[in-house]
């Protein structure tokens, strides 16, 4: 598309908003500016639409179809009520709940939500205040929905919100609803075909009644409530970085039975602005400083932060020299399937038709700990989606233990088919119990873990492509990767070359070709002789290509950590070297 022929597209999508009987005059005033003074805006608020990703719809606030507001959001919901219309035309009533955390302007794009379900005679039951995103997934099960909608943008910066959608089953949509909704949306060619009802006249508040259930069922998740009476005086310090979980997480926590809660007082109001952290990413080390500071002054021995809309938890624990560090998500994650499966081996929970689930670029020291103990183990797409439906297509089969990925999202149960921090916190703090009745902390108990099942150690690196110039270098990326792949690798043969998007695994050594039974994705994936994984993938909910990478060697004793642990670390550095990746 020529630059000319782009800005003839742009303008067309700005005039049918101008032209639009439904865009407020503010909305068409920010217009007129763009168009008579900041062109480049124009274009990234206007150049398409927003589509939905591994997360639902996403982006920065703001004024275009490239934006979210309360008009993209308000699309997406008559689409997805049109769709629901048709899926469900033999029921009498059809339910849909929303929840939304505490981004600026979530409230209002929940209730710009229920405006569009309620005109359209869907009824809906909206939060009456800020809820964590799992919630909303427990919430459309119980209630016996047949969609839900929470309003977040994660972990994303304050700039960003956006919408995720929920299925019957409580998990986020994937094919073919999603694409079928999108069909949806785009079959409304003017803006003004969107419904609102500013009565809200099939719209009913949900509040505390619905949390009481949730922690009840998170409750009976706790495997040692003997341990936790003798360790109850565990330290935990929390913080919800200015999120959801400022209620529940310590209301989780208590149901198990702890009763030494320290919260971070500058991070427990919710705030759309997030004024303390440059991001609310508890991935993202200084996010987590006033929790470890905190931690330091209470002498911890776990420290957790959650995400604003509360379903990503990340932990710090202390180390051999008494110091905290943070863990990785692929560290969190090992330590909490290792928990649950040996806890259900002990307990004789274990029949032969459990499973775990993990992403495919999460690590496989999970594949390890489960195939010891004879239980399934499910590599699925990045994305929680996909976690959920594999719970889904067992359900009454098989017993799903636990799984987890890489990006600091866990879950337990099959109650919630999306990682809830609420729970995982819990369920962390109670391993931090079982580690400490045992003489460890989880920092030792991590090396036991490695000492058995071999070292593996991840790293992630995300580079940043803004705006659509961005985009189009992201995808000549992974087009290069794609079309010129490696042979070698740190002086290491490229065995296997996983091409999601392809669905065809290509083995370098026999030149045999293997089908990928999972759905298309735009990811690459290379195993190298040495049992290094390297994964390439660009974000569906950020403007970034993301380089994962993972190697492992064993680990003969845990007097030798620290050597093997810098002998991992120079050979990632060395494969990025060779692929010449800057961070």
């Amino acid at each position: 598309m020529t630059n000319k022929d782009l800005m003839q597209q742009v303008n067309e999508k700005a005039q049918k908003w101008l032209r639009s009987n439904i865009i407020d005059n503010e909305s068409k005033e920010r217009i007129k500016y763009m168009i008579e003074n900041d062109e480049n805006e124009l274009i990234e608020s206007f150049y398409k639409d927003l589509a939905f990703g591994t997360g639902g719809l996403r982006g920065i606030m703001g004024t275009g179809t490239n934006r979210i507001n309360i008009y993209t959001i308000g699309m997406a919901t008559q689409g997805l009520s049109n769709y629901l219309k048709q899926q469900f035309a033999g029921k009498k009533e059809i339910n849909v709940a929303i929840a939304y955390d505490s981004r600026n302007n979530s409230r209002l794009f929940a209730e710009k939500t229920a405006s569009v379900f309620s005109a359209n005679g869907i009824k809906v039951f909206l939060f009456d205040k800020l809820r964590p995103t799992p919630e909303l997934s427990f919430a459309i099960r119980h209630l016996k929905c047949q969609s839900g909608i929470v309003i977040t943008a994660s972990h994303n910066p304050k700039e960003y919100n956006g919408y995720k959608v929920y299925w019957e089953d409580g998990g986020q949509i994937i094919s073919p609803h999603d694409k079928n909704i999108i069909t949806e949306v785009q079959k409304i060619k003017s803006i003004d075909e969107i419904r609102f009802d500013h009565e809200l006249t099939h719209v009913k508040e949900i509040g505390d009644k619905i949390d009481n259930e949730y922690i009840k069922q998170i409750k009976k998740l706790s495997l040692n409530p003997d341990i936790i009476k003798k360790q109850k005086d565990l330290k935990i310090v929390f913080t919800p970085i200015h999120g959801t979980a400022v209620d529940l997480v310590p209301k989780a926590l208590k149901a198990f039975g702890f009763e030494h809660i320290d919260t971070v007082e500058e991070q427990n109001t919710p705030d759309g602005n997030f004024p303390t952290v440059k991001s609310p990413n508890p991935e993202e080390p200084a996010a987590m400083e006033l929790a470890l500071k905190k931690a330091k002054a209470v002498d911890a021995d776990i420290v957790m932060g959650t995400d604003p809309d509360g379903d990503r938890v990340g932990i710090a624990v202390k180390n051999s020299e008494n110091d905290f560090i943070l863990l990785n998500g692929n560290q969190a994650a090992t330590l909490l399937i290792h928990y649950l499966i040996t806890q259900w081996k002990e307990k004789g929970k274990l029949k032969g038709k459990e499973y775990i689930v993990k992403t495919i670029v999460t690590s496989e020291i999970l594949a390890e700990i489960a195939e010891k103990y004879d239980v399934q183990n499910y590599d699925v797409l990045t994305g929680f989606k996909y976690i959920a439906d594999i719970i889904k297509q067992n359900e009454k089969v098989k017993q799903f233990i636990g799984g987890g990925e890489e990006s600091y999202g866990y879950l337990a149960g099959e109650f919630v088919r999306d990682k809830d921090a609420v729970m995982s916190c819990a369920l962390l703090a109670e391993t931090a119990a079982w580690a400490k009745s045992n003489g460890k902390n989880l920092y030792e108990q991590l090396i036991d873990i490695y000492v058995e099942f071999g070292f593996y150690k991840e790293r992630l690196i995300s580079i940043v492509k803004k705006g659509k110039a961005g985009e189009e270098e992201i995808q000549k990326m992974m087009d290069n990767f794609r079309n010129n792949p490696p042979q070698t690798i740190n002086h290491s043969n490229v065995m296997l070359i996983h091409d999601f998007l392809k669905q065809k695994t290509f083995d370098q050594l026999s030149h045999l070709r293997y089908e990928i039974d999972l759905p298309k994705s735009n990811v690459l994936q290379f195993i190298l002789k040495d049992g290094s994984k390297i994964s390439i993938r660009p974000s569906g909910t950020e403007p970034k290509i993301k380089f994962y990478f993972s190697v492992n060697e064993k680990l003969e004793r845990k007097e030798d950590f620290e050597k093997v642990n810098k002998l991992l670390d120079e050979k990632i550095d060395a494969i990025i070297n060779d692929l010449g990746i800057g961070s």
